[in-house]
């Protein structure tokens, strides 16, 4: 199977460098018409400029591809409706979009000043709700849409001094388990992509080695699954370093306990059992936890 997007119309947010700026390369080298989107700002999310974003389209360009650049702030609406409308104008649809801008602002929870914490959640969780809430629309008229959500190890597993990152990026894994459920009777495919990779946001936190091993390159091959015609849905896939993972948010089979005044008592005592990981499950929505539960239930009371 070949890996083909002629014909499909890319958005790529946070795209002036690192990853972002790979994905657009690698989405117009298979064919994509992409929309290079970047606020040109620092890894905190301070100042802003198109020349980063420029080069990129630059780039494309220059390899005989189609590009257009934009610098709008995704934290901002109405600036992000009127960089998809750049898009239609264009070329009159999208096909697919990455929601990959994001900023750093690391410190341990005890010392993070709370506009940090907001300010980080509102660039990636609003950024993305903002960017995917302007295309949806347009997926849904034409029956088809692909949407990467940049999500992290970090949301995922957890990370020392990114409690903010950390928020945002699980937020973001839940966006997907949820817009990949209504999106499906349209064709619209919502993923995940956690990548380990080298950018200036990991800049003096790895040694050298491990950093030219990480190189972003490396993460784009999971990106372009997620966004071709054959892509999954409800996946979060992670990559890093040339090794590709799933990641699943699982339920354990548990214990059925009933109601009383002891049952606290009750599930202290067989909290490890209740955490066993043995026959756990990938539940295909919050509803079949909830069958999952009261089947047990019935079960206990011979129903």
């Amino acid at each position: 199977m070949t890996i083909d997007f002629n014909g499909r119309v890319a958005i790529v947010t946070g795209a002036g460098g690192g990853l972002g700026r790979q994905h657009a390369l690698a989405l117009a080298k298979r064919g994509a018409k992409v929309l290079v989107n970047d606020l040109g700002g620092d890894v905190h999310g301070e100042g802003g400029s198109v020349s980063a974003a420029q080069k990129v389209v630059d780039e494309i360009r220059a390899a005989g591809g189609q590009a257009l650049v934009n610098g709008a702030s995704v934290t901002d609406f109405a600036a992000v409706q009127a960089m998809v409308q750049q898009v239609m104008d264009a070329w009159g649809r999208v096909d697919i979009l990455v929601n990959n801008a994001g900023i750093l602002r690391d410190k341990s929870f005890a010392k993070m000043e709370i506009d940090d914490f907001r300010l980080v959640m509102d660039v990636h969780v609003m950024g993305a709700v903002h960017c995917t809430k302007a295309v949806w629309p347009i997926m849904q008229a034409q029956r088809y849409g692909r949407i990467v959500m940049t999500t992290s190890s970090t949301g995922l597993y957890g990370n020392f001094g990114q409690a903010n990152y950390g928020a945002a990026k699980m937020a973001l894994a839940g966006l997907v388990q949820t817009l990949s459920l209504e999106g499906q009777k349209y064709d619209i495919r919502v993923n995940g992509l956690a990548p380990t990779a080298a950018t200036r946001m990991t800049e003096g936190l790895m040694p050298e080695a491990v950093l030219r091993a990480l190189q972003p390159e490396a993460v784009v091959p999971a990106m372009l699954v997620m966004a071709c015609e054959q892509a999954p849905n409800r996946t979060i896939l992670c990559a890093g370093a040339g090794s590709f993972e799933v990641a699943n948010i699982t339920l354990t089979q548990g214990v059925h306990l009933g109601v009383g005044d002891d049952v606290p008592e009750q599930l202290l005592r067989q909290l490890e059992a209740v955490c066993n990981r043995v026959g756990d499950l990938v539940p295909g929505s919050g509803s079949e936890q909830g069958q999952h539960e009261v089947a047990k239930a019935l079960a206990a009371h011979g129903g």
